[in-house]
């Protein structure tokens, strides 16, 4: 049947070729921005050069280069070709006609260092098809090369704010207004989502200037910590790079040149000498392209005036937790729960988060061993007060915002990882997996239910829909979705933590964002 339809779309650059593969058109590889090699390195994005011939788009381009992480038990297939050539976007459409339909451009995590619009988890989505919707994923740069500031210490030389990869993001969804109604999608319908540094990165967008008017709508999954870097931390550690580096920001010949692979080497070291892990360059307030913090600008109401879904998962933390302690996952004593804890908040309030903690969880027949105390903490501290608080102050401005949390647990080594960081993604798109996410009909009915909320905000702006029924704004008595083995609104889930949070006079994210 492929041979017989026509799938070469006429894009603003030249004419590309796609596939037609189980009822889908699909289109791999689009360059959507010149590659970002020699002088263009830490430049904003330009635009593509065009071409004459038509141009296959069946194979997925390289990523943007990344260090992958040794012995991830969550990686899928074979690792992806790398280059600094990376500016690329995918495209999943059921139909290539006029019918103009909601668009969901995706926004991959992997704490702005790691992660691409090709993984295995999005290549195969049942959302197009169920949702009649276009799908598209992309590439932006990561790590140092797409998130290190150098305009302050070069004088301007090189003009990188620390937002390259933010700005890859908007050139991205530029392209979308421009190309999508060629592929049967809605310019005027934008609905981004991501998660973890995906969902980060949306906050940022929502409070970026560029941004305005590229996206409708926006959901927001797993964003944590403060999103962003204050300017002057920002410079700081593009100091300590640097130095690592053994260069000068008036070395711009040399920083331009330095193959891939010492600056990767280079930003691994800066991980280490910072306590920074996987997340040593991140988004920064600028006062420009990012004009201020992205929860000060909430606060403000000086985000997008578009309605939102933010949420978070319930155990958060526990998949960072298994991944830096191995084996020791779960033998935490009440001592080293202290400590752990008092790296967030001062010691009094440290014994009165864990005693408030064990209080509740015990009431509900929940386990208080120190593993479990220290997971809820950090998981409310890092993700679910900053969804909470962003729900808040979005809606206090008459913004539509919905709020969610996400309960199911991973079968994981017997449900060891529980609801945790990432767990949702799968559910989102469709690809399901004994190991991780879990299979059977209980996971297909979740994974149903929440694509129908996603897709029935692209393209109506509210996650109410038959196989969900009703959800109420969050400004509505604080309603939450829970999306679990049962799936239901309710009022201000766990209460008894977060209120806890009110009393706390000062919370250290510093170290980790």
């Amino acid at each position: 049947m492929s041979g017989n339809l026509n799938t070469i779309v006429n894009t603003k650059n030249g004419k590309i070729e796609g596939s037609y593969e189980k009822d889908i058109f699909v289109f791999r590889g689009i360059p959507y921005a010149a590659p970002p090699l020699g002088k263009l390195r830490w430049m904003p994005p330009r635009e593509p050069a065009s071409w004459n011939n038509v141009r296959f788009a069946k194979s997925y381009a390289p990523i943007a280069p990344q260090i992958l992480m040794p012995d991830d038990f969550l990686a899928a297939g074979e690792p992806e070709p790398q280059n600094e050539d990376c500016l690329y976007l995918n495209v999943w459409t059921p139909g290539l006609d006029n019918k103009r339909r909601p668009v969901m451009v995706w926004i991959h995590g992997g704490a702005f260092s790691m992660g691409s619009g090709s993984m295995i988890t999005y290549r195969d989505s049942t959302l197009p098809l169920r949702g009649d919707v276009v799908l598209v994923t992309f590439n932006y740069r990561l790590g140092v090369l797409g998130f290190l500031n150098l305009n302050e210490l070069s004088g301007g030389r090189i003009p990188s704010t620390g937002n390259e990869g933010l700005l890859d993001q908007i050139k991205a969804l530029q392209w979308v207004k421009e190309n999508i109604e060629k592929f049967g999608g809605d310019p005027s319908n934008v609905t981004v989502f991501g998660e973890s540094a995906g969902g980060m990165s949306i906050n940022c967008l929502m409070n970026m200037p560029n941004a305005q008017g590229l996206f409708h709508k926006a959901i927001i999954e797993s964003s944590l910590g403060e999103i962003a870097r204050p300017l002057k931390r920002s410079v700081e550690i593009s100091e300590v790079f640097l130095e690592i580096a053994g260069l000068t920001a008036s070395d711009e010949s040399a920083l331009r040149s330095l193959p891939v692979e010492q600056l990767l080497s280079a930003q691994q070291k800066l991980s280490i000498k910072t306590g920074l892990g996987i997340a040593p360059a991140i988004p920064a307030a600028d006062g420009k392209i990012l004009p201020m913090m992205p929860l000060e600008s909430y606060e403000q109401g000086k985000a997008a005036k578009v309605p939102i879904i933010i949420g978070s998962n319930l155990e958060e933390q526990k998949l960072f937790m298994a991944m830096e302690m191995g084996p020791d996952f779960g033998k935490m004593d009440e001592a080293a729960l202290l400590e752990n804890i008092k790296l967030l908040v001062r010691e009094e309030d440290a014994i009165m988060l864990i005693e408030g903690y064990k209080n509740s969880r015990m009431i509900r027949n929940e386990p208080v061993n120190p593993t479990e105390i220290s997971c809820a903490i950090y998981t409310d501290a890092l993700f679910r007060l900053r969804a909470l608080q962003i729900a808040e102050s979005h809606s206090k401005y008459g913004n539509p915002a919905y709020n969610y949390l996400f309960t199911w647990k991973s079968p994981f080594m017997n449900e060891m990882l529980g609801a945790c960081h990432a767990l949702e993604i799968g559910f989102i798109f469709g690809s399901l997996d004994p190991v991780f996410t879990g299979t059977g009909t209980d996971a297909d009915i979740l994974s149903v239910k929440m694509q129908d909320a996603w897709i029935s905000f692209a393209a109506k702006s509210t996650p109410e829909c038959k196989n969900i029924g009703g959800w109420a704004q969050y400004s509505d008595q604080k309603q939450t979705m829970i999306f679990g083995k049962d799936c239901h609104p309710e009022k201000e889930p766990y209460r008894e933590e977060v209120m806890l949070w009110d009393s706390v006079k000062t919370v250290n994210l510093s170290g980790l964002t």
